[in-house]
C-alpha cells in the first residue's frame, strides 16, 4: 500500500468536502442517471480497438471493480474522449465561458449551427500525440507525449479561441483529462490507500501497456448529455468531413 495519498485523489475524499459534487443534480442524479445538459465542444475520441484503447478500457474495469465503484457513475466506453477545447454548455451562460458578441439567451443549437459556420475551414496546427500522466477517481490525466506535443495542444486551444470568441480563466493551465466517471458521494478516508493503490499500479500499467493513448484527431461535437459526443465537423483536415470511425450512442 502507498505510504502518502496523492492531492489528485486526495480532493475527492469525503474529509476534504463538506458540499457535493459540482456536478451532481445537474449532470447527473443521485441514482447516477446522467440528466440532460446540452452543448458543445472540441474532443479527441479514442480510437476503438486500438491497444491502448484496450489498455485504458482495463483500467476503468479495475476502478468498476472497486467494492466502493457506487460512489461512481461511469460514462460509456463509446464516449471516452480528451476535450482539446471548451464549447458552451447550458449551465454555464456567463462570460467568459460565452462570446460576448452572441446573446446568452441564445439556444444551444443556435450556438452549435454558428460554430459550424465559424469553423468551417478551420486550419489545424499539427497533430499530436497524449500520455496518461496520473490516474484519478474520475479517470486519467493526459497530456502532450514530448515537449513539442504539449506545444502543439496550445497552439490548437489558441486557434479555437477565435472562432469559439472566448478564453477561459483556465485557458492556459486546463489539465487535459479523459473521463471515466463523476462521483456521486466522496469517497471515505478508510478507502484512500485502496484506491491510491490501485491507481498507482494503474498508472505504471499504462505507462507500460500504452505509453501513447492512441486518439483521432479534434473534432467538434455537440452532446445532449455526458454518454455521447456526436461527431459534427472533423477539424484540420483537408475535406473537413465527418469521420468514418464508429462511435455508437
Amino acid at each position: 500500500m502507498p505510504t502518502s495519498i496523492k492531492p489528485s485523489l486526495a480532493r475527492y475524499a469525503a474529509s476534504n468536502n463538506s458540499s457535493a459534487p459540482r456536478h451532481l443534480g445537474t449532470r447527473y442524479d443521485a441514482s447516477g442517471n446522467f440528466l440532460q445538459e446540452p452543448g458543445n465542444t472540441v474532443v479527441c475520441h479514442l480510437v476503438s480497438g486500438s491497444a491502448s484503447e484496450r489498455a485504458v478500457l482495463d483500467v476503468r474495469n479495475r476502478m468498476m471493480s472497486m467494492t466502493d465503484a457506487s460512489k461512481l457513475t461511469f460514462t460509456p466506453v463509446s464516449s471516452l474522449h480528451m476535450t482539446l477545447f471548451q464549447g458552451i454548455i447550458e449551465y454555464r451562460r456567463a462570460f467568459p465561458y460565452w462570446p460576448r458578441d452572441v446573446s446568452l439567451d441564445t439556444s444551444i443549437e443556435a450556438m452549435t449551427d454558428l460554430y459550424l459556420n465559424r469553423l468551417e475551414g478551420f486550419k489545424g496546427v499539427g497533430t499530436f500525440k497524449i500520455k496518461a500522466i496520473d490516474v484519478t477517481p474520475v479517470g486519467l490525466t493526459v497530456k502532450g507525449a514530448t515537449a513539442e506535443d504539449d506545444a502543439i495542444i496550445k497552439s490548437w486551444r489558441d486557434a479555437l479561441s477565435e472562432p469559439f470568441g472566448y478564453r477561459h480563466p483556465d485557458h492556459d493551465t486546463y489539465v487535459f483529462h479523459i473521463t471515466f466517471a463523476y462521483l456521486i458521494d466522496w469517497l471515505s478516508e478508510d478507502r484512500l490507500a485502496a484506491w491510491q493503490g490501485l491507481f498507482d499500479d494503474c498508472l505504471t500499467f499504462l505507462e507500460r501497456e500504452a505509453p501513447i493513448i492512441e486518439i483521432h484527431p479534434p473534432a467538434f461535437c455537440c452532446f445532449n448529455d455526458m454518454r455521447h459526443f456526436e461527431v459534427l465537423l472533423m477539424l484540420g483536415s483537408r475535406h473537413q468531413e465527418t469521420p468514418t470511425m464508429s462511435l455508437a450512442k
